[in-house]
């Protein structure tokens, strides 16, 4: 055990190195002298089993994530709630104006208004893995401020259009936009911390999903307050504002977004060096933070079992989420049809309250004991409650309350499902693809979620929730049947002779392995 102290008032921090064996020279470059040491390229920061070979001050970690944590999540958060403000909106717009609505402008009809929602998330779904791979290809501190530009914009649009193949149009190109937010942010975020961290994180981030169903409400029931601005009016308006504050943002993150570690001006060097080492020391067989894509690793990442079951709970997840952002006014009119269109806007602003408060508590509880499948088993219970009592009463009273039922719990999966797949990932490449398949699978259950709450179903939507119920369902059932296989499978990986199996591969070969090295082990 080899130890080297460093000045504290210099703003660098104690680091023991432990020492690689004879038998992983080919993996680890000897001891390290210094955090710069352990995140330079080409070297490993675990051994060939995947124990950390440099540990750090517990002290030091703290001050360099409560940094990271201010640099980084005010800009992204902010950027993700009126994201999903703007991909939401259209519920909202939906029902401003009983008698001159979007609908009713437009000359919706029938299944029109589920088809304008599907159209976004055809582009949304085809977008989403290569958009995942644009953002590791020109960085996510220019790519994530562009896409945010470009669907403000195509927000602002939908204020002028007169037909519904104009909506269908820009709903297209708002799903192209937006379908790198969710898995770029994910995996911007993986560059900065360790997978105990992530979590809770990205619950602070993907919470703006529940926290954005509460301020868009709020939101549209302010702008109907303002005087209208020539065309612009009533749910025309919506759009506009809603835009226009998303264009104001995106300029703004422009000068404030960072690529990685290397690039934060709000880094020193020795800071920079310790958050690379520390999120490489718990990557076996990686030796750059940041790899070139290959398409070895690309696959990897794709087609890991973890993936894509992790890919498949989230698609059930999105059934309930996305649908309820689509339908929540809808539901709420139907369970409070006499009350007066703002009051029923008003009304969906506390179930997403409450939806916020246990995205974030869950998922701090995750981060708290370095577990994400078993809260994403512990999470769809209430959800699977809702929909009961949706089922089983008519009961206005009773319906609402299992609104809180529901929000309580279908939203954490956002944050627990995209760090289960990143804690079961190594190269940066595996993650960037491995989330953008996750988040696309996802979308996958937001389109079918636009045909769950159909005209004809109304007012019980029996359809529609039993949908959601047998969705919730299965996310308990799977997400059981995964927790046994992580457990199988590690016991088997722990009977394989590392040493052995790698023996005669090439660095580069070790590292193409991902999730398939020897001394890999599932973190449920």
């Amino acid at each position: 055990m080899a130890s080297s102290v460093i000045d504290h008032e210099k703003g660098t921090e104690t680091i023991n190195n432990r020492l690689a064996s004879p038998d992983d020279a080919h993996h680890q470059q000897g001891k390290f002298e210094s955090a710069h040491d352990a995140a330079a390229s080409g070297h490993a920061a675990t051994d060939a089993h995947g124990n950390a070979l440099v540990s750090f001050s517990k002290d030091a970690e703290k001050r360099l994530v409560r940094k990271i944590d201010w640099a980084i999540l005010p800009p992204v958060t902010t950027i993700y709630l009126f994201c999903f403000i703007d991909r939401a909106n259209i519920g909202n717009a939906r029902h401003v104006a009983p008698l001159a609505g979007l609908e009713k402008e437009l000359g919706l009809k029938g299944y029109d208004y589920n088809t304008v929602l599907s159209v976004f998330y055809i582009s949304y779904i085809i977008f989403e893995l290569p958009s995942n791979m644009a953002c590791k290809w020109i960085g996510p501190g220019w790519f994530i401020p562009f896409l945010t530009l470009c669907f403000g914009i195509a927000s602002i649009g939908t204020a002028f259009v007169d037909t519904m193949g104009q909506i269908c149009a820009v709903r297209f190109i708002l799903g192209i936009f937006e379908a790198g937010m969710l898995p770029g942010v994910a995996y911007y975020m993986s560059r900065f911390y360790r997978r105990s961290e992530l979590a809770f994180r990205l619950s602070i981030y993907i919470a703006m999903g529940s926290f954005g169903g509460a301020i868009g409400g709020l939101l549209a029931s302010a702008i109907l307050t303002l005087d209208n601005v020539g065309s612009l009016t009533e749910w025309r308006m919506i759009f506009a504002v809603e835009g226009i504050i998303t264009v104001g943002l995106a300029v703004v993150a422009f000068f404030t977004m960072t690529d990685r570690p290397e690039t934060a001006r709000w880094l020193s060097q020795d800071e920079k060096d310790l958050a690379i080492a520390r999120v490489k020391s718990e990557r076996v067989g990686v030796t750059v933070l940041l790899d070139k894509i290959s398409w070895a690793k690309t696959f990897r990442g794709v087609f890991s079992p973890v993936t894509l079951s992790t890919a498949f709970l989230f698609l059930l997840t999105n059934i309930t989420v996305q649908g309820l952002a689509f339908f929540a006014p809808t539901i709420v009119r139907t369970i409070y049809p006499k009350q007066s269109v703002v009051q029923q806007q008003l009304r969906t602003v506390p179930p997403y309250l409450v939806g916020t408060f246990f995205t974030v508590l869950i998922n701090w509880l995750s981060t708290r004991f370095d577990r994400r499948n078993l809260f994403i088993n512990l999470s769809a219970p209430p959800v699977m409650i809702g929909y009961i009592i949706f089922l089983a009463t008519r009961s206005g009273a009773a319906r609402y309350t299992a609104t809180f039922f529901i929000t309580s719990g279908a939203f954490a999966n956002g944050a627990l499902s995209n760090a289960q797949v990143s804690a079961n990932l190594l190269s940066d490449t595996a993650r960037s693809s491995g989330i953008g398949m996750n988040v696309m699978c996802g979308n996958i259950g937001g389109l079918i979620s636009t045909w769950s709450y159909l005209p004809f179903d109304a007012p019980d939507y029996k359809i529609g929730n039993g949908l959601n119920l047998g969705a919730s369902s299965m996310i308990f059932l799977c997400s059981g049947l995964l927790f046994l296989f992580f457990k199988w499978d590690n016991v088997r990986r722990a009977k394989v002779d590392v040493d052995e199996a790698l023996t005669g591969k090439s660095a580069q070969e070790v590292e193409e392995m991902d999730w398939k090295h020897p001394g890999f082990r599932w973190r449920p």
